[in-house]
């Protein structure tokens, strides 16, 4: 399993959401993309986009106002 990394700390909506949508839709099935991101905002558009867009996302907080948004494609059954 191949695990790309983006860091988006330091930017603000609408760019880490962008940023996010352009690195997913390179991924492969299995592969994970783990987004870092500090902008409140991002927590609430990134899922939302990655649910409509077919992915699934696991949110943690890694520190003060600083999250680590796991991303992979959702498998179909």
């Amino acid at each position: 399993m191949k695990i790309h990394e983006l860091d988006v700390r330091g930017e603000i909506c609408p760019y880490p959401e962008l940023r996010t949508k352009q690195a997913a839709e390179k991924l492969k099935p299995g592969e994970i993309l783990q987004v870092l991101i500090d902008d409140p905002l991002a927590t609430e558009t990134i899922p939302r986009w990655a649910d409509k867009a077919g992915y699934l996302v696991n949110e943690e907080k890694i520190g003060n106002s600083q999250w680590k948004l796991t991303i992979h494609l959702r498998e179909v059954l």
